[in-house]
């Protein structure tokens, strides 16, 4: 008794989908073990000491205990009978971290996303030379975080940088400025490192988006005679906006986790600490495994919140459909 054709072909089609996933998670799989030693297992560890008392003293030999929710919060009655508060849900120094890492986050991103899709924009138009072009844009993200933060550091310097010398001589400022060292002008100069650091990188993810839009539709834009401009908010823009997204995502998680560039250009400035670099404080500098844990594990918390608003917004936006 033979089964009838569509049948045998839906099974067919059923065991081709069961071993094409079979093989993809085969293939997955080293990279998902790589994946359990270098972030889950610390993730995990460092969820655990944040509800510990360990410090330096105790971390090493095992000797610390189960402190529960008091590196995070806790009331405290003093001897008058009011309540002192303490845990890093309500530390000052931990709320202005989170201020200047969101502030940062949501301006260098910006920032970097507009100049990023205008430096795309350029280099997807046909010129000479602009494989050269391409080559040298990408110089300054090449180059590593750390001795683009050192030679910014001597460029901004108040004595003897080049900024300073050169805004002198336009007689844009009267007196040398300590771009690195004052409250005011800190954050400032983080951002111009970062976006003169970051921007090829959003150039470069959003440049690919560009390439995979038709030119057909260019050409027939340009023999309907519409305007470059309209070209660009109705076909170019739309077409790209997946692109943009992912470069966004990259880019908005790499900055609410900025260490590197903070501790290095500004390692003292309240007005630029972030979240990554008050935890390592805590935790190398001061011992406070503990609490510098519950900072890493908040900071943890506040990346994924992020991301999955920002997918859920990106998913209304592209699809319509509420988020479903």
């Amino acid at each position: 008794m033979s089964s009838h054709p569509a049948a045998v072909q839906a099974r067919a089609g059923i065991s081709l989908q069961q071993q094409r996933a079979r093989a993809a998670f085969w293939f997955l799989a080293p990279m998902l073990v790589m994946l359990a030693f270098v972030a889950a297992w610390p993730l995990l560890r460092s969820i655990t000491l944040s509800f510990s008392n360990a410090s330096a003293d105790t971390i090493f030999n095992g000797n610390w205990d189960w402190a529960g929710w008091k590196n995070y919060v806790e009331a405290r009655p003093r001897a008058d009978g009011s309540i002192r508060w303490r845990g890093v849900l309500v530390d000052p120094k931990w709320w202005n971290a989170v201020w200047n890492t969101v502030r940062f986050s949501v301006m260098s991103v910006a920032l970097e996303t507009i100049l990023g899709l205008l430096v795309a924009l350029v280099l997807n138009a046909e010129f000479r030379g602009r494989a050269l072009v391409r080559a040298a844009v990408l110089v300054p993200w090449a180059i590593p975080t750390i001795v683009s933060a050192k030679m910014w550091g001597w460029m901004l310097n108040d004595q003897y940088g080049i900024i300073n010398d050169m805004l002198l001589q336009l007689h844009l400022i009267a007196q040398p400025i300590a771009w690195t060292a004052r409250p005011d002008t800190a954050m400032i100069a983080v951002l111009i490192v970062d976006v003169w650091k970051t921007t090829p990188f959003m150039a470069l993810l959003i440049l690919a988006g560009l390439q995979m839009v038709p030119r057909d539709m260019y050409e027939a834009a340009r023999l309907d005679g519409i305007h470059p401009m309209r070209v660009f908010w109705r076909v170019t823009l739309p077409l790209v906006r997946p692109a943009i997204m992912v470069a966004v995502i990259f880019r908005l998680l790499d900055a609410l986790r900025i260490f590197d560039l903070i501790y290095v250009l500004t390692p003292r400035s309240e007005g630029t600490i972030t979240m990554s670099v008050i935890s390592f404080q805590n935790i190398r500098e001061f011992g406070k495994y503990a609490e510098g844990s519950a900072q890493s594990s908040i900071l943890f918390l506040i990346i994924a919140v992020f991301v999955v608003l920002y997918i859920w917004v990106g998913k209304v936006n592209l699809t319509g459909e509420g988020g479903r």
